[in-house]
């Protein structure tokens, strides 16, 4: 099974049970073809970008569904006969599966702790610094 989004602009003039009929009636036509619904998120009435048919507004619905690759297409069938939808769009979505394995750890190489012998140290006497010599003044 697939997955797919479907989101479709009914006319805004139709009443609510209307409205609410028809959004069931596609969800149904779904699991009648062997579909299942994931969600039904309604976006509620929104003004359309441009015009269609002297209408500005639109309300909007999103529904995503799990189907074989037969359903979309009755989808899509039914939704442009209804004269009650403005417009609508069926896609597929991606399931991404990466093709790119991750590259095995490898543990650093550790060089073994070899403890060397240590040499006593020797105390060197310090010695002051010598004074600079002043530099004889010529009358």
């Amino acid at each position: 099974m697939n997955k797919y989004e479907v989101i479709y602009i009914i006319d805004t003039t139709m009443e609510e049970n209307a409205r609410k009929d028809l959004i069931q009636k596609f969800s149904d036509l779904v699991v009648a073809n062997g579909g299942s619904i994931e969600k039904v998120d309604e976006w509620g009435k929104r003004r359309l970008a441009y015009a269609i048919d002297y209408k500005v507004e639109g309300y909007y619905v999103l529904m995503q569904f799990n189907a074989g690759p037969d359903v979309p297409k009755e989808l899509e069938r039914n939704l442009q006969i209804s004269e009650n939808v403005i417009r609508s769009q069926v896609v597929k979505l991606l399931q991404k599966k990466s093709s790119v394995k991750p590259r095995p750890v490898r543990p650093a190489f550790v060089a073994p702790a070899v403890e060397a012998p240590v040499a006593p140290v020797q105390e060197a006497a310090v010695e002051a610094p010598a004074a600079p010599e002043a530099a004889p003044v010529e009358e």
